[in-house]
């Protein structure tokens, strides 16, 4: 299903890019075609027809891209704000079997960025730097993620993951910080580079040492962020217990 949307009025961290007196203009102006994915698996075939364009914006819901090599699988989470092009960089490796899909967590809205979009953006050219540093910013998240799926233990790979991941996506109550996604044990076992199993009793090991706790639709991360992580990519301190 498609429809348009202004873009700049979705995505307001775009639309601060553009000086007061002519964000108005610029929204009216700014307009995409928005397709909607529903959950489960995606092949990625909602970009510009000619593999044209900036990309794929996400404006809301939540999907990760998996990459495997015999059958064991890394994981990149993607979400609102992120910007895609499925269609890049996914051809047939010389020397390694690489294994590449998509799959839709939470059903989620693309702003599609083709070439007319670009066209009518390049009256503004802030919003091409702000765009730039979304894909800058995208594979910082995804040194950090190299970091993380080094440790040893997988306990500790997945601790410092979630702590991560509610850098972006957590919210403070008053008994910690809810990480409102719906993350699987298999998804939690890409993201972590580790095989389910073995995350489910680290899982539990953590809830034992009343380090995280599940919800429905969610997680609970109790006490203070892993220091391990603080080295990598501090926590903001509006998540930290006591700000």
């Amino acid at each position: 299903m498609s429809s348009t949307c202004r873009v700049l009025d979705e995505d307001v961290d775009l639309a601060e890019a553009i000086e007061p007196e002519r964000r108005r203009q610029a929204a009216e102006e700014c307009v995409a075609r928005v397709v909607s994915i529903p959950e489960g698996h995606w092949s990625g075939a909602h970009g510009a027809a000619s593999g044209e364009g900036i990309g794929l914006l996400v404006l809301s819901g939540l999907l990760i891209r998996r990459v495997g090599v015999d059958a064991r699988f890394g994981a990149e989470m993607l979400g609102e704000g992120d910007l895609l092009r499925p269609w890049q960089g996914d051809d047939p490796s010389p020397t390694l079997p690489l294994t590449t899909g998509w799959q839709v967590l939470e059903p989620t809205r693309l702003a599609v960025l083709g070439d007319a979009f670009a066209a009518r953006m390049a009256r503004y050219p802030q919003l091409a730097g702000r765009l730039v540093g979304r894909a800058l910013q995208r594979s910082r998240h995804l040194a950090v993620n190299m970091a993380i799926v080094h440790q040893a233990r997988v306990d500790v790979r997945l601790h410092m993951l979630l702590w991560h991941l509610a850098a972006r996506w957590g919210r403070v109550r008053s008994d910690g910080v809810v990480l409102p996604l719906r993350l699987t044990h298999s998804v939690l076992a890409d993201l972590a580079a580790a095989r389910r199993p073995t995350v489910t009793s680290a899982l539990s090991e953590l809830a034992r040492r009343d380090l995280i706790s599940p919800l429905e639709g969610g997680w609970l991360l109790l006490g203070d962020p892993p220091g391990e992580l603080q080295e990598l990519s501090p926590v903001p301190t509006s998540l930290k217990p006591g700000s």
